[in-house]
């Protein structure tokens, strides 16, 4: 089976293949020739993550899979959420982005947060949806040299007290809100395309 994985995002694109089953084959966008930007003009993660999906799988007519990924920080009245990319300004860059986030959180004590995935699955002209969220709280520095994006801020509640991006790669996707919703999505592959002996 075949899937275009509709991002741009290579880290997303690793993260992503490695939980994929044998007889998945995963292509990004990259590979198959496409440099534009896709539209992210949603209120919400799901909107956004169904923008992206149908506009490839109507102009490949492939089964599609895209994300929409954020932080929601409850002191900033769910900022920056879909807006997680680029909350700093054009062009996307994840050491402003934290950087802003730092400064919006300054003498906060309400640090918690909470990272938001949600994947939508096209094929055959029918949309899925499958979330994960995984809760925690804010530094107010920035720890670790791993991940990318808001990692060096985030502490999850369900891990051992380190921030996503001091933990490895093994780590985190056994407690990460992207594994949630891939677990979901590989759960929904299989009872639809069982393993054939």
């Amino acid at each position: 089976m075949k899937i275009i994985l509709a991002t741009q995002n290579e880290h997303k694109v690793c993260e992503i293949q490695a939980a994929l089953p044998e007889g998945v084959l995963l292509t990004s966008l990259k590979t198959i020739g496409w440099s534009r930007p896709l539209e992210e003009t949603g209120n919400t993660f799901q909107e956004n993550a169904l923008q992206k999906a149908m506009a490839v799988y109507i102009e490949t007519g492939i089964s599609v899979l895209a994300d929409d990924s954020g932080l929601v920080v409850n002191a900033l009245k769910g900022a920056p959420g879909v807006f997680s990319a680029r909350y700093a300004g054009e062009p996307s860059d994840d050491a402003r982005n934290r950087q802003k986030l730092l400064d919006e959180m300054r003498g906060v004590t309400d640090r918690k947060a909470h990272f938001v995935t949600v994947l939508a699955f096209v094929a055959e002209g029918k949309a899925h949806f499958f979330t994960g969220e995984v809760h925690g709280e804010l530094e107010n520095q920035e720890r670790g040299q791993n991940g990318f994006g808001y990692d060096a801020l985030f502490v999850p509640s369900n891990g051992t007290g380190l921030t996503f991006a001091e933990m490895s790669s093994d780590e985190k996707n056994a407690v990460s809100h992207r594994t949630q919703a891939l677990n979901l999505f590989l759960g929904f592959l299989a009872s639809e395309h069982p393993q054939k002996n």
